[in-house]
């Protein structure tokens, strides 16, 4: 019978389907542009003690999916982040599973378990103890190393604070692993001048490693250009900015080091002096993107640390965050016309986390479009909120009614975890039942060389020729 729960044609509705995922994408490479992976974990090649340490994960940097889902079941927070012990964690999970039915984490996590551990059993509390054992028993031979050589991942961007000394990037070059593992630029809290306390402590981090006294603005953006020269050196070639909306108010040169200057001595801006501020520093990080030739992020549309007693107990990252409502289009057309008005457009990769902004964001890259680079600017894949099958063939759709699918670079993990693999095999699946099935209706032409050619290009070969970074070879 088909269609078993997670068989072999998982999500692929038609032979064509099947075709186009088992011919051209399912043995692909993984070139994994953006995620939140620890690079300490993978210079280190750490082998976790067990399941939850991988899975669930210990502190804040945990799998916030699995975390809402178990406070939505009731779960207390001690068995999410709290002082349980690491099985009572992964019980509390085991339970939570079975009412997950219809949430992408009923397929995400029988996935995980099939594709780490040939694990087929549906877990629930009743198998709980059996899955623990058997997952725990493979995990002594999956340090991190080895699982990015099993998913044969090519290439790995990573997401780094400008203060970081990437020392654990050049332990990783050293290593024997065959990946390419690459720091990406994210300069986010140079905006927080609204945050003095906070700012200023990271201000004072930036002058120690940058060797600039960053007392005034000049010294500050001479500081974050000699990190970004230095994280170019470091084989860098993307940044990115997670941000709710595209800062692109009017500032002088003036007026920003005023407020630079007031925030260093302790007084907090204003809310139209901080948007003044971030504006500056937004088009000055594009512009160094333009002249260095690297291609920037703006992932757009979050509303973070929405829950104040859970950010004043646990921080922020923990799982509380939402889609926001903001206006998208007028500031970033204002932001890209800048840039582009000047000369100083970089490629750029726009992530919207609010669906109802897919058409816009389609569009808008359509404004900006120049040779000899095909894509410039690019429509980014469904991510956080939206990288479960239906948003990503929402995304799917408005980028090939509003722009050219061909030159699409693609899927990524945006995540800390290293069980996030599947994720790629997940999209592929689903862009290839998309295609699929507008062959079997005639669509498309049924055209085994262009259709083989269109997801060998989404799936690996587009974001090779795009970002321009060496990939490692797969074993």
């Amino acid at each position: 019978m088909k269609n078993h729960f997670l068989s072999k044609d998982f999500l692929l509705s038609t032979p064509t389907s099947e075709k186009l995922y088992f011919e051209f994408a399912q043995d692909l490479p993984i070139f994994d542009y953006h995620c939140h992976i620890p690079p300490a974990e993978i210079a280190q090649n750490r082998r976790f003690e067990n399941l939850t340490r991988i899975w669930l994960n210990v502190g804040r940097y945990g799998d916030h999916y699995k975390w809402r889902a178990m406070r939505t079941r009731g779960v207390p927070e001690r068995y999410i982040t709290g002082d349980a012990s690491d099985y009572e964690k992964f019980l509390a999970y085991a339970k939570t599973v079975p009412a997950t039915i219809r949430n992408p984490l009923y397929h995400w996590t029988h996935l995980e378990l099939q594709r780490y551990f040939d694990i087929t059993d549906l877990l629930d509390e009743a198998s709980a103890p059996r899955i623990w054992e058997q997952a725990n028993e493979r995990l002594q031979d999956l340090t991190t190393q080895r699982i990015i050589e099993k998913f044969k991942v090519s290439v790995i961007c990573t997401t780094d604070d400008p203060t970081d000394d990437l020392e654990h990037h050049q332990t990783i070059r050293e290593s024997d692993l065959s990946a390419r593992v690459y720091p990406a630029f994210r300069p986010d809290k140079a905006f927080a001048v609204d945050q003095v306390e906070s700012f200023n402590q990271w201000v004072d981090r930036l002058a120690k490693i940058s060797g600039s006294a960053c007392r005034d603005l000049s010294e500050l953006l001479d500081a974050l250009r000699s990190r970004h020269r230095f994280f170019g050196e470091q084989g860098a070639r993307l940044s990115d900015h997670g941000i709710p909306y595209c800062y692109s108010a009017a500032c002088d040169q003036s007026e920003a080091r005023a407020i630079y200057a007031k925030a260093r001595l302790g007084a907090t801006p204003g809310a139209d002096e901080t948007l003044k501020f971030r504006s500056y520093l937004l088009r000055f990080f594009g512009e160094l993107d333009a002249e260095a030739d690297w291609t920037k992020q703006l992932h757009l549309g979050a509303l973070r640390n929405t829950n104040t007693r859970a950010f004043k107990q646990l921080g922020p990252d923990t799982g509380f965050d939402s889609i926001g409502d903001w206006p998208q289009a007028e500031p970033l057309v204002r932001y890209l016309d800048q840039l582009e008005s000047v000369g100083k457009l970089p490629r750029m990769i726009l992530y919207n986390l609010n669906p109802n902004d897919n058409y816009l964001l389609a569009t808008m890259v359509g404004n900006f479009q120049s040779g000899p680079t095909p894509g410039k600017l690019q429509f980014g894949t469904g991510w956080w909120f939206l990288d479960q099958k239906e948003a990503i063939e929402w995304q799917l759709n408005a980028l090939s009614n509003c722009g050219l699918l061909a030159h699409f670079v693609g899927m990524l993990t945006d995540s800390r975890s290293f069980m996030s693999y599947p994720r790629h095999e997940y999209f592929r699946r689903v862009l290839c039942d998309v295609l699929g099935r507008e062959v079997e209706r005639g669509e498309l032409p049924n055209d085994e060389d262009l259709l083989g050619s269109l997801v060998r290009g989404i799936c690996f070969e587009n974001a090779k020729a795009y970002f321009g970074l060496e990939c490692g070879a797969v074993r």
